[in-house]
């Protein structure tokens, strides 16, 4: 079974987060993040976003956005999400685990990104004691269908949830493919997102995710949170290393770009030479297509890893290590299909 399109979690690690992991690798230092390493790729995340901000390195994404969520929203209260973000579809209800009972509140959209008016309708809901009421809002960026949302997009949605008095938390685990198709990191901070999530894992790191809180008086006690949330690492730079590497080195941003490039080619060569539709636009490094159950289990059967999401299409996702060749080799597969 070949995985190359499973996922960009199926691609190892790209060789500037190697190096950057080697290097992190050597000598005796301070532990628990307070070695210059960590310091160093802090400091590269706060200048690519142009923002002071506390950095910390965490083991998963999962952990980054439950923890996220649990400081923007009480035990009793909700985020507003899409229905098909991560946090609501894939991480096992750790929102409310971290969050103690932190509920969420999924809104539709196309692509992964929410309907401004579904969002307006959800935040004139009326408060009343059998609810949570919302206290935060999660966007992904790129979303989980791929697309990107434009400055503007994300400012038609933070705008009212400010105005609201509530918080703003970003999913980045695939920022770097956002970055890739012309998302100004700058632009959240200007926005007014909270906390983010800076991806590393789908970007050609380790499992190392940062946690980047942007609105500094949410820190109080943030080390004892991760602490028991088991998510400080004794050995932090071998986490921080590879990011560092990827950012210092402009892997972070190429390996993006490449992926990007691919996801294109695969889209126009099956638009163009097999019998299948796009079920989404393809703005990042992630393809969808609509194909029937048949023409699916064939695909897996002749050996290509792929799985149907939530819409019912069937997505193919490129990473940093998608070669040209493979792109070419699963195009004749799809074209034999009917």
């Amino acid at each position: 079974m070949r995985y190359d399109f499973a996922s960009d979690n199926t691609a190892g690690m790209a060789p500037a987060a190697v190096e950057g992991l080697v290097a992190a690798n050597t000598g005796f230092v301070r532990a628990y993040g307070a070695d210059d390493t960590c310091q160093r790729a802090a400091n590269l995340i706060r200048e690519k976003l142009d923002a002071d901000a506390e950095v910390r390195f965490v083991f998963s994404g999962t952990a980054a956005n439950a923890i996220a969520l649990s400081m923007l929203a009480r035990p009793f209260e909700a985020v507003l999400t899409h229905q098909a973000a991560h946090v609501c579809t894939d991480e096992t209800g750790a929102p409310g685990f971290f969050g103690q009972g932190v509920g969420l509140i999924g809104l539709p959209g196309y692509s992964g990104k929410i309907d401004s008016l579904a969002l307006t309708a959800a935040l004139e809901e009326a408060e009343v004691g059998h609810r949570q009421p919302a206290a935060a809002l999660s966007l992904t960026q790129a979303t989980e269908y791929g697309g990107v949302y434009s400055e503007e997009e994300l400012s038609s949605l933070i705008s009212p949830v400010r105005a609201a008095g509530l918080g703003v938390h970003m999913d980045g685990a695939r920022l770097a493919n956002a970055c890739a198709a012309g998302f100004d990191l700058r632009a959240i901070a200007r926005l007014g997102v909270d906390i983010l999530v800076f991806g590393g894992a789908k970007a050609g790191a380790n499992c190392a995710e940062a946690l980047v809180v942007l609105k500094k008086d949410l820190t109080r006690r943030l080390d004892q949170r991760l602490k028991q949330a088991g998510q400080t690492a004794s050995k932090a730079r071998l986490l921080a290393g590879p990011i560092a590497g990827l950012v210092e080195s402009g892997q972070w941003l190429e390996g993006a770009l490449h992926a990007n490039r691919m996801a294109q080619k695969l889209a126009e060569g099956i638009e163009a030479s097999t019998p299948f539709v796009l079920a989404h636009p393809v703005e990042s490094n992630a393809v969808f297509v609509r194909m029937p159950d048949a023409a699916h289990e064939r695909l897996n059967r002749l050996g290509w890893a792929c799985y149907r999401f939530d819409d019912g299409s069937v997505r193919l996702v490129c990473s940093w290590a998608t070669r040209e060749e493979a792109v070419d080799e699963l195009l004749n597969v799809l074209a034999s299909l009917d």
